[in-house]
């Protein structure tokens, strides 16, 4: 059934006419995929955009048209779409196979570059991807201490597994989400993302806390900020506790800085994971730790303490071909400002955007911390100080309550515009976007303005 708000709209019809391409295959998917997506963030009305092929800070759609990028990869890709060295590492090592059913060298070379790289990673296990990771992560955590329970902060994310699924962006009381028993979601203790005191009183009330897990830059990178210094303050308050601590860094690691955002803050947890820039834009993941927590995995440790082993199998774990394009990725990343020129770049961004709403009297803001951008859409209707304005005095429920088709018609505009944002609404810039690119972000934003308002919705 079409959708009232949206089948009035000019930015809908300017959209559709620009992409008649991607709304026959969108048609063809919705016969085959459950509403014709394989992700969820890529749900799009009317439909999502089908791209041809990408480049740098660039992509393609199947009409031709081209988008400056803020989508990344979903963040996996810092260093731009296609980046040759990359693709010639990944080139050569599917040319001698892509997979062995056997170790290889390159594992050994990828773990090392990690262990380089990142301040808390003493060993490292690869597996598949973040859900993955994080999965491992509190396996390990349970092993290592004997304890049930873990704790998580609403609104952040940590894969779609069972354990992660309640209180990210529903069932913020912590109930079972559909198809997750009730055993599970009652040993996952949700805390407040904006007050340190709710963990202090967590862990200091209950003695069966293995693990806290976070993502340390906050909620969708920064959506819901999580500063320098709550994260030190995490820090000391599980070591007191002696419960573990866990970044998540799936999307930090290796893009905040070269050794993520616990290189960044000076803070470093106990057990790390990491995907998507972690394997150069292709499958890949890993858990990274303390030596000792990280023993649990190990079969000669185990025996030894006679103990038993946490079992990990994986049929691609440390595939070839994602272990010689994370490898390329990272020593490129380790060895330039990559990081440092995607940070810029965002800074640029939220400072030009915040001029733009000022100017067109939109009472938003643009924030956002390291490479990421993102819009508050004030639907409160607070009054907005465009300089100034400040995240972490704002409620998680406000910042992340957002008007779906302002949202949507946003997003359309922008890719009418040339642009296509993420689904926050927003950008993760790469270390290739140009200040042209930029400029012509920040001019497709205005337009964008001007056409939600003659759509009525400013």
């Amino acid at each position: 059934m079409p959708d009232p708000l949206l089948s009035n709209s000019q930015i809908v019809s300017a959209y559709r006419e620009k992409t008649l391409g991607s709304e026959k295959l969108a048609f063809e998917a919705g016969e085959v995929l459950p509403s014709g997506i394989a992700h969820d963030s890529r749900y799009l009305k009317p439909y999502a955009l089908y791209i041809d092929n990408a480049s740098g800070p660039h992509k393609w759609d199947v009409d031709g048209n081209r988008y400056v990028d803020y989508f990344g990869g979903h963040g996996a890709l810092l260093l731009g779409h296609s980046h040759p060295d990359v693709m010639k590492a990944a080139a050569d090592a599917m040319a001698a196979g892509t997979h062995f059913g056997a170790n290889h060298p390159r594992e050994v070379e990828w773990a090392r570059q990690v262990i380089k790289m990142l301040p808390s990673a003493e060993k490292v296990r690869f597996t598949s991807s973040g859900t993955e990771a994080t999965l491992m992560a509190l396996r390990l955590a349970r092993a290592y201490t004997g304890k049930t329970k873990f704790v998580r902060f609403r609104t952040h994310f940590h894969g779609w597994h069972d354990h992660m699924t309640a209180g990210y962006s529903n069932h913020f009381d912590g109930t079972p989400t559909v198809g997750v028993i009730e055993g599970i979601a009652n040993n996952v203790i949700l805390a407040d993302p904006q007050d340190i005191s709710d963990v202090n009183s967590i862990l200091g009330t209950n003695d069966d806390i293995a693990a806290v897990i976070c993502e340390p830059t906050g909620a969708s990178f920064g959506m819901v900020p999580m500063s320098a210094e709550f994260c030190t303050e995490l820090r000391e308050i599980t070591e007191k506790h002696g419960v573990l601590l866990v970044f998540d860094e799936v999307v930090t690691g290796f893009r905040c800085s070269p050794g993520g955002a616990q290189q960044a803050y000076g803070v470093t947890p106990d057990i790390t994971t990491l995907a998507k820039i972690l394997a150069g834009g292709l499958p890949g993941g890993a858990v990274a730790g303390r030596l000792d927590i990280l023993e649990y995995l190990d079969f000669e440790r185990s025996a030894e303490k006679k103990r038993e082993k946490v079992q990990h199998p994986g049929t691609f774990n440390a595939n070839p071909v994602s272990a010689a394009a994370g490898i390329s990725a990272l020593k490129i990343i380790d060895s330039t400002d990559a990081c440092e020129t995607a940070n810029q770049s965002a800074s640029w961004l939220r400072m030009r955007f915040n001029e733009i709403l000022a100017s067109e009297n939109v009472p938003w803001a643009a924030y956002g911390t390291f490479s990421g951008v993102h819009l508050f859409l004030n639907a409160d209707g607070q009054k907005i100080d465009h300089e100034n304005f400040d995240a972490v005095s704002v409620p998680y429920q406000t910042l992340k309550g957002k008007r779906p088709e302002i949202v949507t018609k946003l997003r359309l505009a922008m890719a009418v515009n040339g642009v296509d944002f993420n689904n926050s609404p927003g950008a993760q810039c790469s270390s290739t976007h140009t200040q042209a690119d930029l400029d012509f972000t920040a001019d497709a934003f205005r337009e964008a303005i001007g056409m939600l308002r003659q759509d009525g919705e400013l």
